[in-house]
């Protein structure tokens, strides 16, 4: 069976048009692996290929979920997994390409997740109590302590789905890792830019459309280019606070990105070149061909 092709790397590497031209010439088709790109309506805000972008290639795990579903690496690894058993079926390679690199290292791992069976209405604990047990899973949590329903259903998915064994370190497939990379201030130079082009083609309006979700969105309240917009929706930030915000928050999760990725893939990382991309993906080409 030929190697699966994982392309991970910091937020506005490149990694997208890479796993779309490789596609091509593989007869590939492209898993995602961003944990914003899953959810339907979050479009700009999660760089999320559009239809030109895709070029005809077969993307799976985009648009799956309604943004107040509560989809998680649970969830993740077992789509993830269904579809890679249903390319390599039809003679397909296959490229999981994104910079969630826990939903990746649990679907391509022996990471395993209690059954997800049962459930309680924690009928002896209070909403406040049920919260607090809520975010010793996800600290980044905002759901209002009134909503008992959502609260419920929260920490019943969180228990169920939370790992309970696993042999990280075994591999369940062939994997080729591939990782983009740059000088660090090149990155963040492009990371600024890109939100800059994000508010221009439209991020505000996107956000505005969905402010009658956040109050029971986990997502909205959690995912960089979204949480951000909270106070300005809801409270008195301004709209330039909103964007430092995304850019130092993004910057500070590329850094994040690149530790998790040296210590739990074997990356091959490839400097990229922006003045000509073709060279990064004919160097990258030649590579998986080995």
């Amino acid at each position: 069976m030929n190697d699966i092709i994982v392309i991970v790397g910091p937020t506005g590497v490149g990694k997208t048009k890479l796993s779309i031209e490789l596609a091509k010439r593989i007869n590939a088709e492209i898993i995602n692996g961003d944990s914003v790109s899953i959810y339907k309506k979050l479009n700009i805000g999660s760089a999320k290929p559009s239809k030109e972008e895709m070029n005809g290639i077969v993307h799976h795990l985009i648009d799956i979920c309604d943004v107040n579903d509560d989809y998680t690496v649970y969830d993740y690894q077992k789509d993830c997994r269904d579809c890679i058993k249903d390319i390599e079926s039809r003679n397909k390679r296959v490229i999981i390409v994104g910079g969630t690199g826990l939903y990746i290292k649990a679907a391509l791992y022996d990471y395993r997740f209690s059954a997800e069976n049962n459930y309680s209405s924690f009928d002896d604990l209070t909403n406040e109590e049920i919260l607090e047990k809520i975010r010793k899973y996800d600290g980044n949590i905002d759901v209002h302590v009134n909503n008992r329903q959502r609260l419920v259903r929260l920490l019943n998915k969180f228990i169920n789905n939370s790992l309970f064994s696993n042999d990280k370190d075994k591999l369940l497939y062939n994997i080729k890792v591939i990782g983009l990379t740059t000088d660090r201030e090149v990155i963040y130079d492009r990371i600024n830019d890109r939100v800059d082009k994000m508010l221009e083609t439209g991020l505000l309006s996107e956000v505005e459309s969905l402010k009658d979700e956040y109050e029971t969105s986990r997502i909205l309240n959690s995912g960089i280019g979204y949480k951000e917009f909270k106070g300005y929706l809801f409270g008195d930030k301004k709209l330039d606070e909103v964007i430092h915000e995304i850019k130092k928050d993004s910057r500070h999760f590329a850094k994040r990105q690149y530790t998790f990725f040296n210590n739990q893939f074997n990356v091959k990382w490839f400097d990229v070149d922006f003045l000509n991309f073709n060279n990064t993906i004919d160097e990258v080409y030649e590579y998986i061909k080995e």
